[in-house]
């Protein structure tokens, strides 16, 4: 790996995860690194105005507004045709800037052979299950893991417990979960450049 390690950041939303990673950067927390692309496919995605500040190319990637798919399409058959085109072009925007890591933090897509995990539902879920006396020992938890092509099921990077609390609201709940969960993506981002750089060191070695 010649320079620093290469990642593309993909997300939807407000991008509170991908400024936590932008921080961790700039800090060298996550070490010999440059966020090189940011991946949107909202328009209004706050990620994109966190991106222009500290001069981070962002591209937006739609669906729709890319021609993949009509807004008003109703047929499941085209429908299922549209995700797997948009899905399959989409890798090769990704792979356009030939990153070493690539990263979901908040990207909402229901990809062709699944759907990204929602953290928000995670929680709403958790805080009525511990509401409802059916939360097992009352914990939930974070869990940031490799992507593969069954939902959920990549092996896990780092995962981290979270107590839920008597007399704590779900807004209160959130808050707590969404720090932890900057921090865990910070770490899990960092542990995984590690190891990629670890491994070219080999290879360089190897090769001499």
């Amino acid at each position: 790996m010649a320079g620093p390690c290469r990642l593309v950041v993909m997300a939807s939303g407000n991008g509170s995860n991908f400024q936590a990673l932008i921080d961790a950067v700039k800090s060298q927390r996550i070490r010999n690194s440059q966020i090189i692309r940011l991946l949107v496919n909202r328009k209004k995605a706050y990620a994109v105005t966190r991106a222009e500040k500290v001069g981070i190319p962002c591209t937006y990637f739609n669906m729709i507004s890319e021609g993949f798919q009509r807004k008003e399409e109703k047929d499941p058959e085209k429908l299922k045709e549209a995700r797997l085109k948009y899905d399959a072009r989409l890798v090769e925007v990704v792979l356009q800037d030939r990153p070493a890591l690539v990263i979901l933090a908040g990207w909402m897509h229901v990809f062709s052979y699944g759907r990204m995990y929602d953290g928000t539902d995670a929680i709403e879920r958790a805080f009525r299950d511990f509401q409802n006396g059916m939360l097992k020992d009352n914990r939930t938890g974070l869990m940031i893991h490799y992507v593969i092509e069954e939902v959920d099921r990549g092996d896990p990077i780092l995962i981290e417990e979270i107590e839920c609390r008597k007399d704590e609201s779900l807004h209160q709940l959130q808050e707590r979960f969404h720090a932890r969960e900057h921090n865990l993506i910070v770490n899990a981002t960092a542990k995984v450049v590690e190891e990629l750089m670890a491994m070219d060191g080999k290879s360089s070695t190897a090769t001499e």
